[in-house]
């Protein structure tokens, strides 16, 4: 950590940061120049608030020199991690795919959902059981009957399935239907709360990224998870809030590869959120994958024109099984397969 002085700063506020340090457990380096005076911090700086040094008289500015998050950065495993979901990887050299609807509605249409996926090529399937919607009165998912519903729909396929989990009460509900996959939405995605209780599972996490969340808060709050002994984190971009009015998100393609520098976890895109058009989703699928994407979960509904809900991002079954036949020539063009 450096601190940097403001000019003229007298001996007496130079010595009063020193002693801050030293009771905070850290050394400090000062190196006096012509025109400021620059404090070193040596030592453990992630347990040291910046807020709590840049208040001390004389102080200007506190930067941090080691990232805030450990577990999860890059800097400390270098290496890919692939979490494994039931014998599939997700990370690595292969591609995976998630395909299903937004909400589960009826056994008939996941069972055939669940077919679409199997038949399109997809190894994992996705539903909601519980919706986190705008409007208290739109459908807000079936909840335990729905788990119930999608668990006999992916089991007659052999698809792992991946749902969302709202709140930390239906935690053990969840690992009672033997979900492969728990998904942290974006409006949960700084519910620390939620985040330490499915740190403490071993079931792989797909955690989405904010609204308005940097790429920091993002990785921080994978480090909550990380940090109760769950390391099978996977990070879903799925669009952030903008200005633009055309279409409902704006992916941001660039958090792919600096996801990939900053950190070891597999990253996954949703393209479906972040354009909400169905016809948006073939190009930020590309898109997706030519940016070192591990992964896609895309919206597919039997008929998605009767769909409870987000109707019009979802991809009917054959659009579903064209898009993956054309995601074969681009993965192939990164050196990956699907």
């Amino acid at each position: 950590m450096i601190i940097i002085m403001r000019p003229h700063v007298t001996d007496d506020e130079i010595h009063g940061v020193e002693a801050k340090l030293k009771s905070l457990g850290l050394e400090a380096n000062i190196s006096r120049g012509v025109e400021r005076t620059i404090i070193g911090a040596i030592g453990d700086e992630r347990k040291i608030h910046k807020e709590s040094l840049q208040a001390l008289p004389g102080v200007e500015d506190v930067m941090r020199v080691v990232k805030p998050y450990k577990i999860v950065a890059r800097e400390w495993h270098d290496a890919d991690t692939i979490v494994d979901i039931k014998g599939i990887p997700l990370g690595g050299k292969t591609i995976q795919v998630i395909g299903g609807p937004c909400s589960v509605e009826t056994q008939p249409q996941m069972d055939l959902a669940a077919q679409n996926v199997a038949h399109a090529g997809c190894r994992l399937m996705r539903g909601g059981a519980f919706k986190p919607r705008t409007s208290p009165y739109s459908f807000q998912g079936k909840g335990v009957e729905g788990l119930k519903i999608f668990r006999q729909a992916a089991d007659k396929q052999n698809l792992p399935i991946v749902t969302e989990l709202m709140d930390v009460r239906h935690l053990d509900t969840f690992l009672e239907y033997g979900v492969e996959v728990i998904q942290i939405g974006t409006r949960n995605m700084q519910n620390f709360d939620l985040l330490k209780e499915v740190g403490k599972t071993h079931t792989p996490v797909i955690l989405k990224r904010g609204l308005c969340a940097t790429i920091s808060e993002w990785l921080m709050s994978a480090e909550y998870i990380a940090a109760g002994g769950n390391h099978n984190i996977i990070l879903c971009e799925r669009g952030v809030r903008s200005f633009e009015k055309a279409y409902r998100n704006m992916l941001d393609v660039t958090a792919v590869p600096m996801l990939k520098k900053e950190t070891h976890l597999p990253v996954i895109v949703d393209p479906s959120h972040a354009g909400g058009k169905a016809w948006l989703v073939p190009a930020l699928s590309k898109a997706a994958i030519a940016a070192g994407a591990d992964g896609l979960l895309i919206e597919m509904h039997p008929t998605p024109c009767e769909a409870w809900c987000d109707a019009d991002q979802a991809l009917a079954p054959d659009e579903l099984k064209e898009l993956m036949g054309e995601l074969q020539s681009i993965t192939q063009a990164v050196g990956r397969e699907l």
